[in-house]
């Protein structure tokens, strides 16, 4: 059968037709759009298929991953004015059925189509078969998930949640300073304002203001002139400011620390997975200690930690994958 299958998110949006054949999938087409540069899903929803033509036709199914909330087959994109209907899309471009679920349900589905090599581990842990699971991940937001086993289905089912927006919980006078800078500007400070895209400017800026280093020049021309998140990223992890190298070592200890407090809240014994397009960029900040330590610092409890594995998924199309899954599952179900 043949289904589509879209990640929407505030910076990209991917769209995929894949045949499925036994749980074997083969992309028949695929794209990839900056969100910001339309209107609506609709009119880009449009455009793809008006360049991929016939390949649409014959549609067994098809579902959308949403990075915002979903209720009763409504969603709107957190980062973008975009609002989704799945009757509306199922009668506008005559689908046989649309599902819209959120981005990190899509992600925590994705998961079974990875292999070994798609992940990075920061902790083997000792996995445990059936056990729950938890995604977390940080990109122009910062999404988390659960997913329960489903013994009778034969595989995991994901639960949405909107924890990223959990109030900021600082360690250490840095970070309680952190937070009181933070306030004299913002009602509510949460990990999602730390973590995701823009999270790294404001750790950055928060150390040069409060430090007060001089900025070097060759950084402050780069997050002038590009993406000021990637500038300081890039110049962390060559090692070219000291400064940066500090904001991206403070990031990595506030994901860690969110991670941690995920893992308390489900146990995830069957692993806990690091998805989101920053992760895999700063790999190596995150495997140098800082990040497992803070996930790790939970007083009585950081043995417990210890066993839960953790892993960064490094394949950035996970999501898609996992919005393909579930449209061919639920069309064979419709079958």
């Amino acid at each position: 059968m043949k289904v589509l299958a879209a990640d929407l998110g505030g910076t990209k949006t991917l769209l995929q037709v894949t045949r499925w054949t036994e749980e074997t999938p083969q992309v028949l087409a695929e794209r990839r759009y900056h969100s910001s540069g339309y209107p609506s899903f609709d009119v880009l929803l449009q455009e793809f298929l008006t360049e991929v033509g016939d390949i649409v036709s014959n549609l067994a199914g098809a579902c959308f991953a949403v990075a915002g909330p979903v209720a009763k087959g409504t969603a709107e994109v957190t980062n973008l004015s975009w609002r989704l209907e799945e009757e509306c899309l199922q009668k506008g471009f005559g689908l046989p059925q649309v599902t819209l679920i959120n981005d990190f349900q899509a992600i925590g589905y994705g998961i079974e189509s990875l292999k070994p090599a798609d992940f990075a581990v920061l902790q083997a842990g000792v996995p445990e078969y059936a056990a729950p699971q938890a995604v977390i991940g940080a990109g122009t937001g910062l999404g988390q998930a659960l997913l329960v086993w489903q013994e009778q289905a034969g595989h995991y089912q994901v639960l949405p949640t909107e924890g990223g927006h959990v109030d900021f919980a600082p360690r250490g006078e840095l970070q309680i300073a952190l937070l009181g800078y933070l306030s004299r500007h913002l009602e509510h400070v949460s990990y999602e304002r730390l973590l995701s895209g823009s999270g790294l400017v404001t750790l950055y800026r928060f150390l040069k203001e409060t430090s007060g280093e001089t900025e070097d020049l060759a950084l402050k021309k780069a997050l002038e002139e590009g993406d000021p998140a990637a500038a300081i990223s890039r110049f962390a992890l060559e090692r070219r400011d000291p400064l940066a190298g500090r904001a991206l070592d403070l990031l990595a200890r506030i994901y860690g620390a969110q991670a941690g407090n995920l893992a308390l809240t489900c146990l995830p014994r069957g692993g806990l997975f690091v998805a989101g397009g920053i992760a895999p960029k700063i790999i190596e900040c995150l495997q140098a200690g800082g990040f497992m330590e803070a996930f790790l610092s939970k007083g009585r409890l950081s043995q417990l930690l210890r066993q839960i594995p953790v892993k960064v998924i490094l394949e950035p199309k996970v999501g898609l994958w996992g919005a393909s899954r579930v449209a061919a599952r639920l069309a064979n179900e419709k079958s």
